[in-house]
């Protein structure tokens, strides 16, 4: 009970411990994990792998080839107004996507003004016949947010060709070649896609933005429209989506929007994956195209050959910047080291077409997640005792669990569970509850060791301690060994010894049996006077009780033995009967109550019941059968089944003790196995015969048998010191009285104690 007051209740302490995972999820809801979190993404989608689309991606690069054959950049658009129309027309793909901001910006000063006012008006022409291309422009940062809180832009640097009635000479002012131009005398035909990501990375993209002249969509929805066949009127933005629908009202897709504008990029194969990224260099498409008008039929035949290649029917092509010149690269969850941004075009067009977008659970989810992971986790990392061990490896194996789990939705369902928050959460918090519990156990081992410091060995309490288990105050049934010991004839030790002699012999003999008992895992119980009473089993269980009692029974023997030697060395300082001094012990075993009994205030942990007062019994009725140590049968057998025979008993037989009505078979401890003489060998075997023909009634026999045993006693009187009697000749006694007055008929050979 005392313990319990000391210790806080379990909930208070996780009350307390709460505010941690509190703490993640607020930094988990205020971005402050995103970046870790990212990077957790990444390694799910190393562990996911490539995973195939239903939509063919081609990409025609603007590499180091294209540079050094075409020559540097930026190029006249009559390159594109060439390229265009022959993957369009002539290869038959769906839709081409054009990764270049087509910007005065940039242009050399010392250019030929004709021809690149020739290759914008070709261009332009081209694109006023509407072909399924999308040209791309880049925005600023967002100025604002609408009511609807949807991020809006000052303005884009539109495309800006040049009209068909553009001078051929460059005009004196030079706004005419700066994007400063008011955005809304631009002329922009085709269709225009934005080409950026939110952070500039490839994560997400906005879906589409408002600004000042119109809604842009992302280039990448743009070629999903086209790919579906959705006119540009059929694109639907709502709060949380934008749908896709035919003329006659039907819904083609729905695209679920992150934040109001924002997609979230499935990625589906690294960069250098050929066959998901078929790719070719923008020279060699240019090359092939310019032969399809070639005067030579072969060269014709050739370029009709390159553009009926498979790959192209039915795909979207992408000409985006690759070679590292033109620092249009970043890093991706594939690739760590940065490859060209044109593939988040690529995969964030597979990500629409398949509709295997990215899933995140709601807020309440996530944070469900964190709390519960971290109390479950906790609880385990927490655990003390002897299974602590055990505890912390499933706190373990729950967090890979958790890991592994997270993992496995993202490989069947794209769906990413948070990983740094409930990890983060659950390792800091079971970090404070193993700093916590470490703190109650450092108080629970001092208040272990201040308890049953005294009672029990240094080994016991070390024991006690590391068991984690609290001892049970205020009393519990469990099977112990009761022992009781006591001093022969103690009261005429008094009476030749003043206060100060027999207060150091009595420390010293007490000293050497507790230390004795303790060393065989026993718990002292108390002193009265001389007796000495133990417990085996208790606090702490032993299954070997019965057997470390019977051993202590011996050792205690011997160890007296040494102290009569040591006594009469000290010659008159002690008188003979000191040096004559005999301890008997009684033990028992069987179920007891045990604990801390006593009042509120007072208290002792002890041991009562039925079978306690049989342990006192057979150290009380050792005497009348001339022994040392005596026990029940219960008790020789517990040892034996523990102790293989290394303690010999001597049957002493069935006594029904007095307070009690049912016979008890008794058994002398006789030695350990290996201090036994072969003479005390032979006593107890022609003892144990004579107790059998006492039982037959043939007591001629018995009495023969129990005069040999007698002679070779261990224990004589006027020999051994101390000794007045020993079991044969109490048997002698008992036998030669039953010889000359036989028991009644119905006799079984049990023996009444008249005394305790």
């Amino acid at each position: 009970m005392l313990l319990k007051k000391a210790k806080p209740p379990a909930y208070l302490r996780w009350l307390l411990l709460f505010p941690v995972p509190v703490v993640w999820c607020v930094l988990m809801q205020a971005g402050l994990l995103a970046f870790l979190e990212n990077r957790l993404i990444d390694w799910r989608f190393q562990f996911r792998g490539e995973i195939s689309a239903p939509v063919k991606v081609v990409y025609v690069d603007i590499d180091s080839q294209a540079l050094s054959t075409i020559g540097g950049f930026p190029w006249s658009r009559m390159y594109f107004a060439r390229v265009l129309p022959a993957l369009i027309n002539q290869a038959g793909v769906k839709a081409v996507g054009v990764d270049i901001v087509f910007s005065e910006n940039g242009v050399a000063e010392a250019i030929d003004w004709k021809k690149r006012v020739e290759g914008n008006r070709e261009l332009a022409k081209y694109l006023s016949k509407g072909p399924p291309v999308v040209t791309a422009a880049s925005y600023a940062a967002p100025v604002d947010r609408d009511i609807n809180g949807r991020l809006v832009y000052r303005s884009l640097p539109l495309v800006r060709y040049a009209k068909l009635s553009e001078p051929a000479e460059p005009p004196e002012t030079p706004a005419f070649r700066i994007s400063e131009i008011d955005p809304n005398r631009l002329w922009s035909p085709g269709l225009v896609g934005l080409i950026d990501t939110i952070d500039g990375g490839t994560r997400m993209a906005p879906a589409y933005v408002h600004t000042s002249v119109r809604t842009y969509f992302h280039m990448s929805v743009e070629l999903a429209r086209l790919h579906f066949g959705v006119k540009p009127d059929g694109v639907k933005i709502a709060d949380d989506h934008i749908d896709f629908v035919r003329e006659n009202g039907s819904l083609v897709t729905r695209i679920p929007l992150f934040d109001r504008q924002m997609i979230e990029i499935n990625w589906f194969s690294p960069w250098m994956a050929p066959a998901s990224n078929p790719r070719i260099s923008f020279a060699t498409v240019f090359n092939y195209a310019e032969m399809l008008h070639s005067r030579d039929a072969a060269e014709r035949k050739a370029a009709e050959a390159f553009f009926a290649q498979p790959d192209f029917k039915e795909a979207i092509v992408l000409i985006g910047p690759v070679d590292p010149l033109l620092q249009d690269l970043a890093a991706t969850p594939f690739d760590e080291i940065p490859v060209p941004k044109v593939g988040v075009h690529g995969n964030m067009v597979k990500t629409i077409v398949s509709g295997l977008y990215l899933q995140r659970l709601p807020t309440v989810a996530n944070h469900a997640i964190v709390l519960g992971l971290t109390v479950l986790v906790s609880l385990l990392a927490a655990a003390g005792g002897a299974k602590g061990a055990r505890t912390k490896l499933t706190a373990a194996l729950l967090l890979t669990a958790y890991v592994y789990l997270a993992c496995k939705f993202f490989q069947d369902h794209h769906l990413i569970l948070p990983l740094v928050a409930p990890l983060g959460a659950a390792f800091t918090t079971s970090f404070a509850a193993i700093v916590w519990q470490l703190i109650l156990e450092e108080k629970q081992k001092g208040r272990i060791k201040g308890m049953f410091g005294a009672y029990v060995s240094p080994q016991l309490v070390e024991r006690m301690v590391e068991s984690g288990e609290n001892p049970q105050l205020g009393g519990h049934d469990d099977e112990i060994t009761a022992y009781f010991s006591d001093i022969q004839s103690f009261s005429s030790f008094s009476e030749k010894l003043g206060s100060g002699p027999l207060v150091e012999l009595m420390n010293e003999y007490l000293t050497a049996c507790t230390d004795l008992v303790q060393a065989q895992g026993g718990t002292l119980d108390k002193y009265i006077g001389d007796a000495m009473v133990a417990m085996f089993g208790a606090p702490l269980p032993l299954k070997d009780h019965a057997y470390r009692a019977c051993v202590a029974t011996q050792l205690v023997h011997l160890k007296i033995a040494e102290l009569r030697q040591k006594w009469k060395r000290e010659g008159e300082k002690w008188p003979e009967i000191v040096c004559n001094m005999q301890t008997r012990i009684g033990l028992n075993t069987g179920v007891c109550m045990i604990g801390n009994m006593g009042s509120r205030n007072r208290f002792n942990y002890t041991m009562m019941g039925d079978n306690v007062n049989l342990a006192a019994r057979m150290e009380s009725g050792a005497k009348s059968w001339g022994a040392y140590s005596m026990c029940t049968e219960v008790t020789k057998c517990a040892c034996e089944l523990h102790g293989g025979g290394h303690v010999v008993f001597r049957p002493l037989g069935r006594i029904v003790v007095k307070g009690r009505t049912q016979a008890v078979p008794i058994h002398e401890i006789a030695g350990l196995k290996e201090h036994l003489t072969a003479q005390t060998r032979e006593c107890i075997g022609l003892f144990s015969q004579g107790l059998a023909k006492y039982y037959t009634r043939d007591w001629n026999d018995a009495l023969a048998l129990f005069r040999q045993s007698a002679r070779l006693e261990p224990n004589q009187p006027g020999i051994t010191p101390g000794v007045s009697s020993n079991p044969s000749l109490v048997y002698l006694t008992i036998t030669e009285h039953y010889k000359h007055a036989p028991p009644a008929e119905n006799w079984d050979g049990v023996y009444v104690m008249k005394e305790k």
